[in-house]
């Protein structure tokens, strides 16, 4: 039976990150949507925009092409977008999925849930910016996100990548409850993720936020490039 599929990125990409992936979905007979949010389009201009603005554009997307039955999922950061789009877009979904994504908890943004050396890392990054954007360092990227990849194509990709205001990780949205949201919740883990160190701030304490049991997937944080067969099955199967 052919889905529709609304996929939200992570931090610094663009609808294009999908790519790989959304061509394997396709192929296999499904709808596939993949929007570069607000600021996050080549030239934007990172103080024009609230994390908000993000959600409204995916709100927005489903609405304006009157999408229905939705499979709305959102990788990272883009866990807090699909969160703050679910609670209005609720009607319209078919399954929320979380993969390797933030699960947003009451009055807690981004920043709260990341290492100590991560603020610290947005925070120094904003400041010397002038716009109050970080850019995410090719060494922790190259160590911590793309890790499954050979050095020319985490350099290529890494090169594609944009700045990310920083008011996206330091703003909230509310949460969502599962048992009340009237649609079916799932998580997708990439087991070779170390975006996060394992322990107090690991990925695994999200799927445990909404009560499942995550389906996992081979590939470390950019399984979109690095394992895009796998990654479109997981979700698939979600």
């Amino acid at each position: 039976m052919s889905e529709t599929f609304v996929l939200v990125t992570g931090a610094w990409h663009g609808g294009w990150a999908w790519r790989p992936v959304a061509e394997r979905l396709r192929a296999a007979g499904h709808r596939v949507l993949t929007p570069t949010l607000p600021g996050l389009h080549d030239g934007d201009d990172p103080t024009r925009y609230r994390l908000s603005d993000t959600v409204d554009a995916v709100v927005d997307l489903i609405e304006s092409h009157d999408l229905t039955d939705v499979t709305l999922v959102g990788h990272s950061w883009g866990g807090y977008v699909i969160t703050g789009a679910a609670h209005r877009v609720s009607s319209r979904l078919r399954k929320l999925v979380y993969w390797s994504a933030f699960v947003p908890a009451a009055g807690r943004s981004l920043n709260d849930e990341v290492p100590p050396q991560y603020r610290e890392l947005f925070a120094g990054q904003a400041a010397a910016s002038g716009n109050n954007s970080v850019a995410l360092p090719f060494e922790v990227w190259q160590g911590a996100f793309m890790n499954d990849a050979d050095e020319p194509v985490q350099r290529l990709v890494h090169e594609l990548l944009v700045p990310q205001p920083l008011q996206y990780f330091t703003e909230t949205v509310d949460p969502i409850d599962p048992a009340t949201l009237g649609v079916p919740v799932a998580y997708v883990l990439s087991t070779e993720d170390v975006a996060l160190p394992p322990g107090e701030y690991g990925w695994d304490r999200f799927p445990q936020r909404l009560g499942v049991t995550p389906v996992t997937v081979p590939g470390s944080h950019e399984g979109c490039f690095t394992r895009p067969d796998a990654l479109a099955e997981a979700l698939l199967k979600a």
